[in-house]
């Protein structure tokens, strides 16, 4: 996966990790809330990735 790859699914899970974290605290639902949290937790290392492959690749460039 690439880098802009990386970042668009970390933000999208961390997008949906965060409905469904909302979703669960409106229904009393400690399970969705705590699914929704580790889904943000993973988009969050995502786009982490993403930003380390984009700074590996301008290191790289600029050798």
């Amino acid at each position: 996966m690439g880098s802009t790859s990386d970042k668009i699914a970390g933000k999208a899970n961390e997008v949906s990790g965060k409905i469904k974290q909302a979703a669960g605290d409106m229904t009393d639902n400690p399970k969705l809330k705590a699914k929704g949290s580790a889904q943000e937790a993973k988009g969050n290392v995502q786009q982490a990735k993403g930003k380390v492959k984009d700074a590996a690749k301008d290191f790289v460039d600029r050798m």
